[in-house]
């Protein structure tokens, strides 16, 4: 009769426990992920009430404006975003972004426009993008505000050419 147990029985189950060890430990542990960036790796938590309001220049806008700033983001990144609320009947002037802009538009009633077309109106949950370098404005209706949040990226570090300011028969049309 042979013994239950042979020395080539132990070696196998051993050999199988010794897979199911590194098995696991790999399951359990990824290894690290290569860090190409040099950056921290920490979460960037930017609290409500943490950055402070401004008012929108008047050499940029018509009417009261006030500019919230949500997020600039570091390098390599380049894309930074604001809430901007217009009181009626107030406006950006025109403008272009050298990588285009996203308007997503979270309360009132506004008016957008690219050069050369008619005016648009907007309301909450329209989301709005202008092409890179397209000449445009945008603002809150003539009796109720607006206001949306701006995405945009920045180019060589510039995010906005600003030019002249919309006329009020433009605005109106």
């Amino acid at each position: 009769m042979e013994p239950a147990v042979t020395r080539r029985s132990l070696l196998a189950g051993a050999g199988n426990l010794v897979l199911m060890a590194t098995a696991r430990s790999s399951l359990a542990e990824p290894p690290p992920l290569a860090d190409t960036t040099r950056r921290k790796k920490t979460m960037d938590i930017k609290r409500s009430g943490s950055r402070p309001s401004s008012k929108g220049p008047d050499a940029w806008f018509t009417g009261n404006v006030r500019v919230d700033p949500l997020f600039q983001a570091g390098e390599p990144a380049r894309v930074s975003g604001g809430h901007v609320t217009f009181e009626p009947g107030a406006r950006s002037a025109w403008h272009t972004h050298p990588l285009g802009q996203t308007l997503i538009v979270t309360s009132g009633v506004g008016r957008v426009q690219r050069w050369g077309d008619p005016v648009e109106e907007i309301r909450p949950g329209d989301v709005v993008w202008f092409e890179p370098q397209e000449k445009h404005w945008h603002g809150a209706s003539p009796t109720v505000a607006m206001t949306h949040i701006a995405i945009q990226e920045a180019l060589n570090g510039k995010v906005v050419d600003w030019m002249e300011k919309v006329s009020d028969e433009n605005y109106q049309h």
